[in-house]
């Protein structure tokens, strides 16, 4: 890089107090990285530009930023999606896990919610990320039987006649 894009870099990293210096270059965006070559391109010496080259190197450069930002994007979000579509199967389930206190819980998933990004079990009034699951337990019915079915028989219901109609 040439001495205008790291003079860029110096000025961008002075703006950002308190984070590393390798903090500051992750947080730099397209944006960021278009400016950077716009200035440099603006202000080459004119007697020794930028070859063609560097300047192929740096727009591959751009495209293989932002192909990685959609990537990690993308992963991030069907992450996200597994880890909600295996939460909400748990709904109604028995489960034993470790909750966000370190305490082991068991008992039957409320409700799930995401928080800052992570599927959350509810058992009770203890929280349980998907993660911490250590089992799935056999459910058992709520109620203890069901209403029998009445046996069908050969017999054929009669029809109503006209005199005991009326």
């Amino acid at each position: 890089m040439s001495a205008i894009g790291n003079n860029i870099l110096d000025q961008l990293n002075g703006q950002a107090t308190g984070a590393t210096t390798s903090d500051r270059l992750n947080d730099l965006t397209m944006t960021d990285f278009i400016k950077m070559m716009v200035a440099e391109l603006e202000n080459q010496d004119p007697m020794n530009p930028m070859s063609n080259t560097e300047m192929l190197t740096q727009i591959n450069q751009m495209r293989s930023i932002t192909s990685s930002d959609k990537l990690s994007s993308t992963i991030e979000a069907l992450s996200l999606g597994q880890s909600l579509s295996t939460a909400s199967s748990l709904i109604g389930q028995r489960v034993t896990g470790v909750d966000t206190s370190g305490d082991t819980v068991s008992g039957k998933v409320d409700k799930v919610k995401i928080e800052n990004g992570e599927a959350i079990l509810y058992i009770g009034n203890a929280r349980v990320k998907v993660g911490n699951i250590t089992a799935i337990n056999e459910t058992t019915a709520e109620s203890p039987t069901e209403p029998p079915t009445e046996e069908p028989t050969d017999e054929v219901p009669e029809e109503p006649n006209e005199e005991t109609a009326e």
